[in-house]
């Protein structure tokens, strides 16, 4: 069976990632925790000092951590529905 054109272009980018994803996790070391609170204390390296505080706690109202997950899968479907529709908006055009 002969692979076509395009079969082989996705092969090799498959081989590509996964050659790169392999040594990046085989040669880095370092910490790859994630980056909540990295900006905040790089500001703070830098001797930033906010302008503002956190304007919700003043007005006395602070959102449950559920909530606040929540808001972020909300965030993230919403983005992804975005860019579904655009995917398949380009796939119809297409044909």
């Amino acid at each position: 069976m002969a692979l076509t054109k395009n079969q082989k272009i996705y092969i090799v980018g498959f081989l590509l990632i996964a050659v790169l994803v392999i040594c990046t996790l085989a040669f880095v070391s370092g910490d790859f925790g994630g980056s909540d609170d990295s900006g905040g204390q790089a500001a703070e390296k830098w001797g930033y000092i906010p302008w503002t505080g956190n304007w919700m706690e003043d007005i006395g109202f602070e959102l449950p951590s559920e909530t606040e997950s929540l808001l972020f899968a909300v965030q993230a479907a919403i983005g992804a529905i975005i860019i579904g529709f655009f995917i398949g908006w380009l796939y119809a055009r297409k044909q």
